[in-house]
């Protein structure tokens, strides 16, 4: 099976729930904000189709023509497409992968920096982190307000449970540097003993 990355995948599932041509997938990542979790342009995305059906993943189904627009191909899932689909998901689901985000190494040298402006760096951060909650509450009101059930958008509860977590982390670091119980270099931040 050939691997899936993370834009072809979406890809996938989006055709397992309906035929459609990537334009229209495009603008339903971006109306469902699937953005937020998948790295897409219009572009890649017409690339991940092109190699979904270079490796017959997905097959054309039909074309579509609205007006005085170019055509556009349709395609639909393949028997093979749907077995490499299951079988990465299962992957996914099942094991743990390190995917090497910025924030843990930048945190792990903070201390490079003097207190006060980890403390405003770290304060610009939750507040950010807390717009997206807030986001994703107002998307939880809006799904529930469509019917939509939750096991289709786990997504959107898990995302916004791990912003929380931490958002929690954050506001508890401040703290501790504002208040002086987390030990940081007096003076030349460069004079912290190596660890």
């Amino acid at each position: 099976m050939p691997h899936l990355n993370p834009l072809a995948f979406s890809a996938l599932g989006m055709l397992i729930d309906a035929p459609m041509h990537p334009y229209e997938m495009y603008q339903l990542m971006l109306a469902r904000r699937e953005d937020r979790v998948v790295k897409v342009s219009a572009g890649s995305l017409y690339r991940a189709v092109e190699r979904l059906a270079r490796d017959g993943l997905i097959v054309e189904s039909a074309t579509e023509r609205m007006g005085n627009r170019p055509e556009r191909t349709v395609y639909t899932v393949t028997d093979a497409g749907r077995a490499a689909f299951d079988e990465s998901l299962e992957e996914m689901l099942g094991r743990s992968v390190n995917e090497f985000p910025e924030f843990p190494l930048a945190i792990g040298e903070a201390h490079n920096l003097a207190a006060e402006r980890v403390v405003e760096l770290l304060g610009d951060r939750l507040d950010s982190i807390r717009d997206d909650i807030a986001w994703y509450d107002a998307a939880a009101v809006r799904i529930a307000e469509k019917g939509k059930p939750k096991h289709v958008v786990l997504n959107v509860y898990y995302s916004r449970a791990m912003l929380a977590a931490e958002a929690e982390w954050l506001a508890a670091t401040i703290d501790e540097l504002r208040s002086g119980e987390l030990e940081w270099p007096a003076g030349d931040p460069s004079a912290s003993p190596q660890t």
